[in-house]
């Protein structure tokens, strides 16, 4: 591509700040259009970033038809990213849409079907495939020295951390927690096992902060889930336990870690007072001893480029440039939605439940 990448922003609330610092920081970019629904919403948000010549419109299809691009951010509310990824891929354009992906199981389904018809990227926002431990972490178990897993847990989780806006409203955010935050834990702990298949789960999710006024400002209007909880079988007799929180008496809701049978891996989740990031145990055994090895991730780590969120955009972009897959695939996270749908459906029936996805 010897031309800038022109790209539209369909959506322009909070997050899409974060997208446009981005794209602004590269030369081969250039932000030809964007839309909210909110009247006049875009046209502030471009002059907001000095683009004043940029055209803003008040619906994502106004924009497509009149605005030649290659690709879009898609950044509005969550349960509404499948309407405007399909409406952008099936008019031929590449696709970053944020996390979560979707609400519903057969939505994603639908995104994946609609770039594959379409021959087009669908990538899915977690920036937190970029981050430095992380990536350390997923290299450490692809190398086989934890033996065969059988074992993985979420942890972490917020003391207090609801957040504002949209996201706690059921009919813009379709999840709380589960999809603010969740989601980023399903895809720490299962995209380094290559994202087994989901069999069944069982699930609790609950609104006890939200609905309080002493812990939340608009409890009368809270209609998402504060915390959940679950317990998923996967393929291969694997075991995935999920624990999320906005609001909790506690510190933490636990380490994650992955237990195989010939080591385990832990990542502590708390932070010290400098705020440096937690330190990973390896756990084995050494001429028949337990044997705990702390691992300094950072050693050697190179010089920071550009921070997380930077750089998934910068992914996106060299990916549209130079002809490569999605750098985060539908077809992927698809397996993430289909867990968020199970623990949201298990929690509303009481039951353990099935997860079946649909053929793409």
């Amino acid at each position: 591509m010897n031309r800038k990448i022109k790209i539209g922003i369909i959506g322009t609330g909070g997050i899409a700040h974060a997208h446009m610092r981005a794209y602004q920081q590269f030369a081969d970019v250039e932000i030809v259009g964007g839309a909210d629904l909110i009247h006049g919403k875009a046209r502030t948000f471009f002059d907001q970033y000095g683009l004043q010549s940029v055209p803003a419109f008040d619906s994502a299809a106004e924009l497509i038809k009149n605005i030649a691009m290659d690709g879009v951010s898609i950044n509005t509310y969550n349960t509404t990213h499948a309407e405007y990824s399909i409406m952008a891929l099936e008019a031929g354009l590449h696709v970053q849409c944020e996390k979560p992906m979707s609400y519903t199981l057969q939505e994603a389904v639908d995104m994946v079907k609609a770039a594959r018809k379409a021959n087009r990227m669908l990538t899915i926002g977690f920036q937190t495939r970029y981050h430095y431990l992380r990536q350390k972490v997923d290299e450490m178990i692809g190398t086989g020295i934890l033996g065969k897993i059988y074992y993985t847990q979420s942890g972490g989780g917020r003391r207090r951390g609801i957040p504002g806006g949209s996201f706690t409203e059921a009919a813009k955010a379709g999840f709380g927690c589960l999809g603010d935050i969740g989601c980023y834990s399903i895809d720490e702990c299962l995209h380094a096992l290559g994202y087994p298949r989901p069999l069944t789960v069982s699930a609790v999710a609950t609104d006890h902060f939200g609905k309080n006024p002493r812990y939340w400002h608009d409890a009368a209007h809270f209609d998402v889930d504060d915390f959940s909880v679950a317990f998923v079988r996967l393929e291969d007799d694997l075991t995935y336990v999920f624990k999320q929180s906005w609001a909790m008496h506690a510190n933490s809701l636990g380490d994650t870690l992955w237990l195989g049978t010939d080591g385990g891996l832990m990542v502590c989740n708390n932070l010290d007072q400098a705020g440096n990031s937690s330190p990973v145990v390896y756990y084995t055994d050494v001429n028949g001893h337990p044997t705990d090895s702390t691992i300094n991730v950072n050693f050697n780590k190179p010089p920071r480029v550009m921070d997380d969120f930077t750089a998934k955009v910068r992914a996106y972009c060299d990916a549209i440039r130079d002809g490569l897959p999605a750098p985060i695939p539908g077809e992927e996270i698809l397996v993430n939605q289909a867990i968020c749908d199970g623990i949201y459906r298990s929690s509303k029936l009481k039951c353990e439940v099935e997860i079946n996805i649909p053929p793409v």
